[in-house]
């Protein structure tokens, strides 16, 4: 109905700008230059969605402006973040804890005396914590690519980037770009880093994207213009901030030996039925580690569990990370070809949106096997009507 209605008003329109070019009268709708009005294309909800896990993290350092244009420009829907503070409270973008495995912090005598042992998730560890430096101090650090098996001539050429740097990038984007941020380690953030009039982190998070206009809930006319996922391990954040914002959020869950760093529940209790029940009052949807949902064996894949099937069950989506490209990281059953990966996971496993540190290997994959529909925008169909009127137009 939709569709038709769309044709039956463009068939109207074009009769009237026809009549009044003949009669030389002013047209009925100016048409876009390009610097006055633009509009974007929409986020693609049709398929499953391709959530660029850091960036573009396969081809360049993970979290940094440069990773995340090139996964928009290979077609990410999402691009993905983790945010965590500096001592002074600003947000970053960061997934350790700690500096020291992609900065080069080492490398700085005026930092030397900064190394520090906390506790963090239960377990004591030593290093240079974010928490520790300033917003300027994080800003002089440069960073590279975490495995050394991937591309290195981008070694400490940027620098880590803040939320607000991160929520730019999505929103200058030449289409519709989701962003999908973490709240990262909420419990220890929250116990080294300390803001005005006792706001704890997961505010801080909130306030900055109602700053930048996040809101509505999930495929809402807001929503669809600016499409945000909120993700955290930590179930007590995400019911936190329930009562901030209606935006959709995801629980992530780890490995089955892990237990959640802020309840101390255990995967199976989390993963139950029961607690699925509980949950979708708070979420949309789950981000399971890959490997829970259908484990393996010297690397081969057995059989499924039935997480993702109970899942949809009690209407929330299932979104597993992470999807990379190296034979390190694919299964036998594969045999090295991370589109045969593809396909197992979204035709028969069936999930809602897949982590990938590899966005143009997935986006290629999606294009061939179920390509996104050439619907043209109403701007584009008045430029096309306009051209075919001017033939006719009075000399």
């Amino acid at each position: 109905m939709a569709s038709s209605g769309w044709y039956v008003v463009s068939v109207i329109l074009f009769i009237q700008l026809f009549s009044a070019r003949v009669r030389g009268a002013r047209s009925y709708y100016p048409l876009s230059s390009g610097s006055y009005y633009y509009a974007k294309q929409s986020l693609q909800t049709f398929r499953p969605y391709n959530i660029a896990h850091r960036g573009s993290n396969g081809e360049i350092p993970e979290e940094t402006v440069a990773a995340y244009l090139r996964a928009i420009e290979e077609g990410a829907d999402f691009i993905e973040t983790d945010i965590l503070s500096s001592k002074d409270g600003v947000l970053i973008c960061f997934h350790d804890v700690i500096l020291d495995l992609t900065t080069d912090v080492g490398n700085y005598t005026k930092f030397a005396n900064r190394k520090r042992t906390y506790e963090v998730q239960g377990q004591n560890i030593t290093g240079y914590f974010v928490v520790d430096f300033t917003i300027e101090e994080l800003k002089s650090l440069r960073v590279k690519q975490r495995y050394p098996f991937r591309d290195q001539q981008y070694n400490w050429k940027f620098s880590i980037i803040t939320f607000e740097e991160f929520i730019s990038v999505g929103l200058d984007a030449v289409r519709t770009v989701g962003i999908y941020p973490e709240i990262k380690n909420p419990v220890f953030i929250n116990q080294h880093v300390k803001w005005a009039n006792g706001k704890q982190f997961e505010d801080i998070f909130v306030e900055t994207l109602k700053k930048y206009g996040y809101k509505g809930s999930y495929m809402s006319r807001d929503w669809l213009k600016q499409p945000l996922f909120i993700q955290s391990f930590a179930p007590t954040s995400l019911i936190y901030i329930s009562k901030l914002t209606d935006s959709p959020k995801i629980l992530l869950i780890d490995d089955v030996t892990m237990p959640t760093q802020d309840t101390n529940q255990s995967y199976w209790e989390i993963t139950s039925d029961s607690y699925l029940q509980f949950i979708r009052n708070y979420v949309v949807g789950i981000g399971p580690w890959k490997d829970t949902i259908v484990p393996a064996v010297n690397n081969y894949l057995t059989t499924p569990t039935d997480l993702v099937a109970r899942a949809h069950a009690h209407n929330l989506q299932v979104h597993p990370y992470t999807y990379r490209n190296e034979n390190l990281f694919l299964h036998f059953d594969f045999h090295q070809d991370p589109y045969a990966e593809y396909t197992y996971w979204i035709h028969k496993i069936g999930v809602d949106g897949l982590f990938t540190d590899f966005t143009g290997s997935l986006h290629w994959y999606q294009e061939w096997t179920s390509p996104v529909k050439d619907v043209k925008s109403a701007d584009a169909l008045l430029r096309t009507i306009s051209g075919m009127i001017s033939a006719y137009e009075e000399p």
